[in-house]
């Protein structure tokens, strides 16, 4: 649950702490300092300290890049840490990972009836369910669970909310249905399926579900002499802090050593124009409909699912890329981080046609963890130096509707006699059904939004604050916003060179 500080939480900023305080320190020797983290974050000699030490040195070794240790052979937490010692993308796939010893072999789905079971004389459970395997034994609702489909009517029925629907949490919050169980139990990913939203790494109460990260890497390219700069995704605002305004944000990142930051609002910016360009050029003559691009789970899993509507996905490039081209067109030597709230952006970035545009990507938590190993308190930046390149129209894609409203505000304003049909969905799930009432004729003409995240880019598997507070912050952020629509960009005139490069 993102806004709750938990001891998963706890766990994984300890542990992006501590990879971003070994790239910064000056002993190199790094495989010493990783066999010791796992004792410096778990002191002591509590119960399952040796356990909970294992699960740290996994989560460890995924946040330097590095692949899960076969536990049927022995080995070191440090075991390849060589490789992963340089200043460029170190990535093999896949990005989301099982530590399987720290899995709990929860149930995939089960109904059952609690002890608040009142035994009333309604009966609604045994009414209610399709396959009549709900009875009433000894006065209290029994259900036959070999006969049960796990419909959950019978929990729906409750008046004393006493029979529950029981999901693992992460295969519940898995859109594409991706998660199962092995043979022991434990949750496995089909990779044919997934789409590296993350949505499971952040719904997993045991810890035991872990994304690849960049942290070391990317610092490490700063202490090399790179010119490292950030570019950061509208969703940004509110993560840090109540209290951590924007421009506090960007004066603190310096102090990590970047070099500049950019917000990604001008990739936004671009990507509308772009979009825009591209909806009244294609609908309703050449398709049907127009879906946007930007959010990488949303396109993958439109591409997987629905094949047929892969020409109907715009091809416009993402925010992410176009910043990254517009940086490199002014420093062409520089090293690009995006930092965002999103997990499937380091898989973006690590396709062949992106790789020279973005060299890393961060989360806003790992970025977190680098604040943390530098001691800086952002609540105390005393600074001005706003973020002055963005438009409304691109701090708004950060929240579910606002593209679609970006690029239907340019089309009407540059086009005042078309009128511009949008349907926009958040969450895996829910994008699945938007599609199939596209599949269905219902949305010709329309331009659909998909986000796979809830919220939209607010509720990634990287941010740290409640999706609502991020919502109305984000929103309140591009209001306050004198330019309002993407064609007031002063890049405007840059999108076909950019497109093109």
């Amino acid at each position: 649950m993102r806004g709750v500080y938990n001891s998963v939480t706890d766990t994984r900023r300890k542990v992006f702490a501590a990879i971003a305080e070994m790239a910064y320190n000056d002993d190199e020797d790094y495989a010493k300092q990783m066999e010791q983290i796992p004792y410096d974050i778990l002191p002591g000699n509590q119960e399952n300290v040796f356990l909970e030490r294992a699960i740290i040195g996994e989560r460890l070794r995924l946040g330097m890049g590095l692949n899960l240790r076969d536990v049927s052979e022995a080995g070191v937490v440090s075991d390849g840490v060589k490789e992963g010692i340089q200043p460029e993308k170190y990535y093999e796939p896949p990005l989301v990972n099982i530590i399987k010893f720290a899995c709990n072999a929860c149930p995939e789905k089960k109904v059952i009836v609690t002890d608040m079971c009142q035994g009333c004389f309604s009966h609604q459970c045994t009414e209610v369910c399709p396959k009549k395997v709900v009875s009433i034994v000894n006065g209290r609702s029994h259900i036959d669970q070999s006969g049960c489909i796990k419909c959950g009517r019978c929990a729906e029925a409750c008046p004393y909310h006493a029979i529950i629907k029981m999901e693992r949490p992460c295969a519940s919050s898995c859109g594409m249905n991706a998660i199962s169980s092995d043979e022991n139990g434990k949750a496995t990913i089909n990779y044919d399926k997934c789409v590296s939203c993350g949505q499971c790494l952040v719904n997993c109460p045991f810890g035991a579900i872990v994304d690849k990260g960049q942290i070391f890497q990317t610092i490490y390219a700063m202490k090399q002499g790179y010119e490292v700069i950030a570019a950061i995704a509208p969703a940004f605002v509110g993560q840090f802090g109540p209290k951590v305004t924007p421009d506090k944000v960007k004066t603190a990142l310096k102090d990590l050593g970047f070099a500049d930051v950019v917000e990604v609002a001008i990739g936004a910016d671009l990507c509308t124009i772009d979009e825009a360009e591209d909806f009244m050029k294609n609908v309703p003559e050449n398709l049907d409909f127009m879906a946007t691009s930007c959010c990488p789970a949303w396109s993958v899993m439109a591409k997987k699912e629905f094949p047929q509507f892969a020409k109907n996905i715009s091809m416009a490039l993402t925010p992410m890329v176009l910043t990254g081209r517009w940086i490199k067109k002014r420093k062409p030597n520089a090293k690009v981080v995006f930092i965002g709230p999103c997990a499937a952006k380091k898989l973006e970035a690590s396709r062949r046609s992106v790789r020279s545009d973005i060299d890393f990507v961060l989360t806003f938590e790992e970025v977190m963890g680098m604040f943390q190993a530098k001691g800086i308190n952002l609540d105390q930046i005393t600074v001005d130096d706003p973020f002055t390149d963005g438009t409304k129209a691109g701090r708004q894609f950060a929240v579910t509707g606002g593209v679609a409203a970006s690029v239907k505000e340019l089309i009407e304003k540059e086009h005042p006699d078309v009128k511009v049909k949008v349907q926009a969905a958040e969450g895996l799930k829910n994008c699945k059904t938007m599609l199939m009432m596209a599949k269905a004729g219902r949305l010709n003409g329309y331009l659909l939004e998909g986000m796979g995240c809830p919220g939209g880019c607010v509720g990634g598997a990287g941010t740290l604050q409640a999706i609502p507070r991020s919502s109305a912050l984000v929103k309140k952020y591009a209001n306050e916003d004198e330019m309002k629509t993407a064609d007031l960009s002063k890049y405007g005139d840059e999108v076909e060179e950019l497109v093109n490069n």
